[in-house]
């Protein structure tokens, strides 16, 4: 078991023009804790150039102008921002962050708009469950389709998660909240990551949901059917929409809380069900109200093949890195619309790819 207090997923931020920062950066550099440096500053400063100027940014003398202008007097050194990723003993050196943020979603545009990404960069996204939700995470890292990612998941990396999560081999045993914290710090390290390596429970509802800062959104792709109702009535309660992958047919829940509180959960399937009544279940009737979730005579033919075989021939429900995948597309895609105040109506939505383009199996 690793103590997740121990373990770093935060990088170090080091601006030179600041004499303690550059001493704390001698002292990393004498202790003999950075292994391995990147400085492609003036790339960057060139990239952030062409992306002001795309029509006419032509000739040497343009670039080198740009940058002299940007800099005003600052040595290449002294701009910008030193990160430096504990957990492997790196140090980049990057553009500050209001221009690292413009030249990272450059390519955004026009389908992201500049007051659109400035919007979506004062929003909270919970996510719960980070098998499934790590490629959400991470597709919403890449897209910046918030400011702020909340992170949720109580287990650690097992050998058999590799089949559809994005990491390494030297990761087994880490916290799976620590693993996608640090692939997203990798990816934009001024994109705030708050992590819950305990998962959900009564005890941090509160502060995942927020009492002061509330989460804009809730992700729910956890296996704990508890926490599956749990988070809802807690969501439905602060008026918190809830979006659920399930991979299988490409099937995707959406519940808008915010614009219909009374909605029952799960769009009625559970009955009047509540927490009192779920805590007093036999696992057979807990299986059959989670089959009442998932619309068991929906599934694909494969996974109700598989269904039965769970411990017994099978270990877990079976999932696919290219069905985990597409599910993260959907889910960014759809929760960037909610966030932005599109139009998104409450309803349960399949993207199969097996009825679109066809399969011989069903």
């Amino acid at each position: 078991m690793i103590d997740t207090l121990d373990v770093p997923y935060s990088p170090l931020y080091f601006r030179l023009a600041n004499t303690h920062d550059r001493k704390s950066l001698e002292e990393l550099r004498r202790k003999g804790d950075i292994v391995f440096e990147y400085n492609e500053i003036e790339r960057q400063l060139n990239e952030l150039g062409r992306c002001r100027y795309p029509a006419d940014w032509e000739s040497e003398l343009k670039h080198q102008s740009f940058i002299q202008d940007f800099l005003q007097g600052k040595s290449l050194e002294e701009y910008g921002v030193w990160v430096y990723y504990p957990w492997r003993k790196t140090l980049v050196h990057l553009l500050d962050e209001k221009e690292f943020i413009e030249v990272r979603t450059n390519r955004n545009q026009l389908k992201i708009t500049t007051e659109e990404r400035d919007i979506l960069a004062q929003k909270i996204v919970g996510i719960v469950g980070l098998s499934v939700g790590q490629s959400i995470a991470l597709t919403m890292a890449m897209e910046r389709t918030c400011g702020t990612l909340r992170l949720a998941d109580f287990d650690e990396l097992d050998l058999s998660n590799l089949n559809r999560l994005r990491t390494a081999v030297f990761n087994l045993a880490v916290p799976k909240v620590i693993i996608a914290a640090r692939e997203i710090a990798e990816i934009d390290p001024f994109l705030k990551v708050e992590i819950f390596p305990e998962g959900l429970n009564t005890k941090n509802y509160n502060s995942f949901l927020g009492e002061t800062d509330k989460i804009d959104l809730l992700v729910e792709v956890c296996d704990s059917f508890e926490v599956k109702l749990e988070s809802r009535f807690n969501a439905r309660a602060l008026k918190i929409p809830v979006v659920m992958d399930t991979n299988d047919r490409g099937m995707l829940d959406i519940e808008r809380f915010d614009q219909e509180p009374d909605r029952p959960i799960f769009h009625g399937l559970i009955g009047d069900l509540t927490m009192v009544e779920l805590n007093t279940l036999s696992e057979g009737e807990r299986l059959q109200y989670l089959m009442k979730i998932v619309n068991a005579d929906q599934l694909s033919i494969r996974m109700k093949k598989s269904i039965p075989q769970i411990k017994k021939t099978l270990l877990s429900w079976p999932q696919l890195a290219s069905e985990v995948v597409l599910g993260g597309a959907m889910t960014t895609n759809v929760c960037r619309r909610i966030l932005l105040g599109e139009r998104v109506s409450s309803g349960r939505y399949y993207l199969d790819m097996d009825s679109h383009i066809g399969s011989d199996f069903n």
